[in-house]
C-alpha cells in the first residue's frame, strides 16, 4: 500500500485531518466549475445571453439524468471507505473491480436515455422556443460524453474514499486549462457556438478520466489486482447497490425539484433564464469549500465507522460543522456587496438587465448559505456512516418544499420568489439533517461487521 497516497483518518485530530483532506478536494472542486464558469463566460461574452440561457437551461436536466449514475458512485465510496477503515485490504480491492463495472454500466445506459430524451426533456419544461435548439445540441453532445466524468468521478471517489484527495485534483486542473483553451479556440476562432463549449467540456472530462485511472491504478498498490479477478463479485455488488440506489434516488430527487424549479424559470423572459444560470454558476462557486468539507467528512466518518471508532465520527461532524458555518457568515458580506462585480464577468456590457436581476437574487440567497452548506454536512455524514436513507428523505424534503415554495412565492411576488422559493428549502431540508445526527439513530449503521 503506497501510505504517500492513501490516508488513515483513524488516528490525529479531526479537525486538522478535515482540513488537509478537503483542501486538495476544494481546488479540485473549484476547478471543476470552471468547467461550466468557462461556458457561461465564452457564450455570454462572445456569443449572445440567448447562447447563454440556452446553456443554463440545460444545467437541472443534465444533473437529473447524470445524478442517476454518480449516485451509484457514492454508495461505492461508503463501502470502499468503511473497508479500508476495517483494514479488509482484500475487500477494497473486491469492491474497486466491482465498481468499475456498475460505473460504466450505469454511465453507458443513463447517457443513452440523455440522448434520446433531450428535445422531450427540454419541452417537458417548457423551455423558450428561441433557445430550445442550441439547448438540445447542448445536452446531447454532453450525453455522448457523459462516460468521462462518470469514470472520473467514481475514481475520485474510491481515491478520496481511501485518503488519496490529491490525485483526483492533479488531473482535474489539467483537464481544466485545457477545457479553457478549447473553449475559447471553438468559439472564438472557429465559432462553433453552443456546441463548441459543449465539445470541449466533453474532450476535458475524457481526459482526466484516462489520466487519474492511469495514474492511481500504476500508484495505488492497494488497487492492483491480476486480471483474471477484476470481476463484480455477487456481495459486494449488491452492498454497492444497496447503498447506492438510496444516494442515486436522493441525487434524482434532487434533480427533479430543480427541474421543476427550471420550468418556473422558463415561465419568465431571457433575461431571468439568463441571470439564474450567471447565479448559480456564482454560488455553485461560493458553496464549493462546504461540499469539500462535507466529502471529507463523509470519508473520514466512513472510515471511523468502520475501525468502530464513533466517538471520532461524532468530533468530526462538529468540526465540519464549526468550519463551513464560519466560511459561510465569512461570504455573506462578499456576495452582498460585491455580486454586481462578479455577475459583470460572465455578462456583456449592454446585457445590464441580467446583471440587476441577477444582483436581487444574490442578495437574498446569500444570507442562507449557512443553510445549504449545513446540507452538504449532514447528508455527507449520514452517507458515509451507511444511514443512507435519510439523505433520500432529505432528497423528498427538498423537492416538496423548492416545488411548492418556488409555485406560491412566485405567484405572491413574482420571479423574485424563484431565490427565496430555493432559499427556505435550504433552511427546512438542512434541519432533516440535523435533527437525525442529533438523534443517534446513525450508530449501528456499518456494513463492516466490527
Amino acid at each position: 500500500m503506497q501510505k504517500s497516497l492513501t490516508k488513515d483518518m483513524t488516528n490525529g485530530s479531526p479537525t486538522k485531518l478535515l482540513l488537509k483532506f478537503s483542501l486538495p478536494m476544494l481546488i479540485g472542486n473549484l476547478f471543476q466549475q470552471i468547467y461550466n464558469m468557462v461556458d457561461s463566460i465564452v457564450v455570454g461574452k462572445f456569443v449572445s445571453s440567448d447562447a447563454l440561457a440556452a446553456v443554463g437551461a440545460t444545467g437541472s436536466l443534465l444533473f437529473f439524468i447524470n445524478g442517476l449514475a454518480f449516485g451509484l458512485s457514492g454508495g461505492i465510496s461508503i463501502v470502499v471507505s468503511q473497508y479500508f477503515g476495517a483494514k479488509d485490504y482484500d475487500k477494497v480491492r473486491k469492491a474497486f473491480a466491482t465498481a468499475t463495472y456498475i460505473v460504466i454500466g450505469a454511465a453507458i445506459i443513463m447517457g443513452i436515455i440523455g440522448f434520446l430524451s433531450s428535445r422531450f426533456l427540454l419541452e417537458l419544461i417548457d423551455t423558450p422556443a428561441t433557445i430550445i435548439s442550441d439547448s438540445e445540441i447542448y445536452m446531447k453532445i454532453s450525453f455522448v460524453g457523459v462516460i468521462g466524468i462518470a469514470c472520473y468521478n467514481g475514481m475520485s471517489g474510491i481515491l478520496r474514499a481511501l485518503g488519496d484527495s490529491t490525485t483526483p485534483l492533479i488531473f482535474l486542473i489539467v483537464a481544466s486549462i485545457l477545457n479553457v483553451v478549447l473553449d475559447l479556440l471553438f468559439v472564438i476562432v472557429f465559432h462553433w457556438g453552443v456546441p463548441g463549449v459543449a465539445i470541449a467540456t466533453i474532450i476535458s472530462q475524457i481526459v482526466s478520466a484516462i489520466g487519474c485511472i492511469t495514474y492511481a491504478y500504476a500508484k495505488v498498490k492497494i488497487l492492483r489486482m491480476p486480471l483474471s479477478e477484476f470481476r463484480p463479485e455477487k456481495e459486494i455488488f449488491i452492498k454497492c447497490i444497496r447503498l447506492g440506489i438510496p444516494v442515486a434516488l436522493q441525487n434524482s430527487l434532487v434533480s427533479i425539484s430543480l427541474v421543476a424549479l427550471q420550468g418556473v424559470i422558463n415561465s419568465y423572459n431571457e433575461v431571468v433564464i439568463a441571470a439564474n444560470t450567471v447565479v448559480t454558476r456564482i454560488e455553485q462557486l461560493v458553496l464549493q469549500p462546504g461540499a469539500s468539507v462535507g466529502m471529507a467528512l463523509a470519508s473520514f466518518a466512513g472510515q471511523n465507522v468502520g475501525a468502530g471508532h464513533d466517538d471520532r465520527v461524532k468530533k468530526g461532524y462538529k468540526s465540519a460543522s464549526i468550519i463551513v458555518i464560519a466560511f459561510s457568515i465569512f461570504m455573506l458580506p462578499v456576495m452582498y456587496f460585491g455580486g454586481e462585480y462578479i455577475m459583470r464577468l460572465f455578462t456583456k456590457q449592454e446585457d445590464f438587465e441580467v446583471v440587476i436581476t441577477g444582483i436581487q437574487a444574490i442578495r437574498i440567497t446569500c444570507f442562507f448559505y449557512p443553510f445549504v452548506s449545513m446540507i452538504f454536512i449532514t447528508r455527507n455524514f449520514l452517507s458515509g456512516v451507511g444511514d443512507i436513507k435519510v439523505p433520500m428523505i432529505m432528497g423528498i424534503s427538498e423537492v416538496i418544499f423548492r416545488i411548492s415554495l418556488a409555485y406560491l412565492f412566485t405567484a405572491l411576488i413574482g420571479f423574485k420568489g424563484i431565490w427565496w422559493a430555493t432559499s427556505v428549502n435550504w433552511f427546512f431540508t438542512s434541519f432533516v439533517g440535523i435533527i437525525r445526527i442529533a438523534s443517534g439513530k446513525w450508530k449501528n449503521k456499518s456494513i463492516v461487521n466490527k
